[in-house]
């Protein structure tokens, strides 16, 4: 028996999220589906990051273990006439059977991308979160300043959260937040603007609520120090409201070899 780690990269568009539901395409589905018919064996995978439907990946990770004998490095080749067009396996390699992708340290990253300008952009539409504003990007980004470095992050966490149902922490550390905005291109007069999130792990929701938080503080509506009021308050209600879903891409997750802890994690 053999484990092996697959990175994915999807449109989430058409997905109800990553994790297998009844009556419902989902990546995990997909996967699996796919897998099996390729190896002739019944295949579960494990998933890193359970996204929610609608969140895009280039660089989600899922393992699998199989009898097969095909090279890890084959996978994504041979998986390509038994995937959908809006799904591809990116990388393969062969790992420990006792690896699990929710049981390493890791860095994970997240990008949010805003459409802003008086009519949505009908090109971006499916991967920018549209608002009719012209925000100050200098503003969010001191407000930003207030959620680098390791914190008690339950005002910004969905309270449905598996992880606070059962009383785990909400403390994660995010190792830094950048903010820049693309050049206009031509026949289209909205400002995009990319909020990249890196951290060592994310509660549910929570890049979409800073996402949502920081354009509160970029329209005005709120100050850059309310966002440090939010933090202390250990209250979802708090902060501010939760980001679409289609301005969300999970980046990458980069892993810690060696080092056993927690890469749990679903936004």
């Amino acid at each position: 028996m053999r484990r092996i780690r697959l990175t994915i990269a999807y449109d989430g568009t058409a997905f109800c999220g990553f994790q297998v539901q009844p009556d419902a395409r989902t990546v995990e589905g997909e996967l699996n589906r796919a897998l099996s018919e390729l190896t002739g064996e019944n295949i579960t995978v494990i998933g890193a990051s359970r996204t929610d439907s609608g969140v895009h990946a280039l660089g989600n990770i899922a393992v699998f273990d199989t009898e097969s004998t095909i090279p890890a490095e084959r996978f994504p080749f041979a998986l390509l006439s038994f995937l959908p067009e809006d799904m591809k396996v990116t990388e393969g390699c062969e790992v420990p059977l006792s690896w699990h992708p929710r049981k390493q340290d890791c860095i994970k990253t997240y990008e949010y991308v805003y459409s802003c300008g008086r009519l949505e952009d009908p090109k971006s539409r499916l991967y920018a979160a549209f608002y009719e504003s012209d925000p100050d990007i200098d503003k969010m980004c001191e407000a930003a300043g207030y959620l680098v470095g390791e914190h008690d992050f339950t005002s910004f966490a969905n309270p449905s959260s598996q992880i606070l149902k059962e009383g785990g922490s909400a403390v994660r550390t995010i190792y830094s937040i950048a903010l820049r905005e693309d050049g206009r291109t031509a026949g289209n007069e909205n400002r995009t603007i990319r909020l990249s999130i890196t951290g060592n792990g994310f509660l549910y929701n929570m890049v979409r609520i800073i996402a949502g938080t920081l354009m509160n503080v970029g329209t005005g509506r709120w100050t850059p120090e309310k966002v440090a009021e939010a933090l202390s308050a250990l209250d979802r209600t708090k902060a501010g409201p939760t980001a679409q879903a289609r301005g969300l891409t999970l980046v990458s997750i980069r892993y810690i070899e060696g080092k056993e802890g927690s890469c749990e994690a679903k936004d």
